[in-house]
């Protein structure tokens, strides 16, 4: 751990797109941030998948649930899911309370407290730490307790910015979906050595 930390500033709910494929474009090169009692956890996202109304690879496609609610909720807020029994996913609602809609976050470049992160992935390389969407909550430390946390407090999990940070955002297919797989929805920081997937499904030619 160093003791200096970045300055990242707490994303604020103004700050977000009202709008699930903009909110997956903003948050490449945004951050995210997991403060423990043990020190500060914290990545560059750069990569996102987003699940816009009307898609039907979405959770919220078939309506308000129990297990969905999270997604309902005014952008900015964690959904967090256990996927094929397996793996813990970390999304974010993307639109108006009420409407349901999220963005995945799918890989992150570690930053603060790789101690830490190394702790509960032992023995797995820096480059492997986040990159994929499994991998980056067991290595911050997110379980389902974090499903419908506010992100945008700055306290415990949360999003922040670095002012001047953003740079150019590439987009291509999502990954791991039975259907609608040709959408043009996974947006990516272009050159990343920590983004997941495979390098032919980065479409570098498609430069925002």
């Amino acid at each position: 751990m160093t003791s200096a930390l970045l300055p990242i500033l707490p994303l604020r709910r103004d700050d977000l797109p009202v709008d699930t494929v903009e909110l997956a474009r903003y948050m490449v090169g945004k951050y995210l941030v997991h403060d423990l009692p043990e020190g500060r956890i914290s990545g560059r996202i750069v990569e996102t998948e987003a699940y816009p109304l009307g898609d039907s690879t979405s959770h919220a496609f078939g309506g308000l649930r129990s297990y969905n609610a999270s997604m309902f909720l005014a952008r900015g807020h964690a959904y967090v899911r256990l996927t094929y029994g397996v793996s813990i996913m970390l999304n974010m609602s993307s639109e108006a309370e009420g409407t349901g809609a999220g963005i995945l976050i799918r890989a992150l470049e570690p930053l603060e407290g790789l101690p830490l992160m190394e702790a509960r992935r032992p023995g797995v390389k820096p480059r492997d730490l986040a990159r994929g969407p499994g991998r980056l909550t067991q290595a911050f430390g997110i379980t389902q307790a974090f499903d419908g946390r506010d992100l945008c407090t700055g306290r415990d999990l949360w999003i922040g910015r670095i002012e001047g940070r953003d740079g150019p955002i590439g987009v291509g297919r999502r990954i791991g979906l039975s259907r609608e797989m040709h959408q043009p929805l996974r947006f990516y920081e272009p050159g990343s050595p920590f983004v997941s997937g495979p390098r032919k499904l980065l479409l570098t030619r498609a430069i925002l």
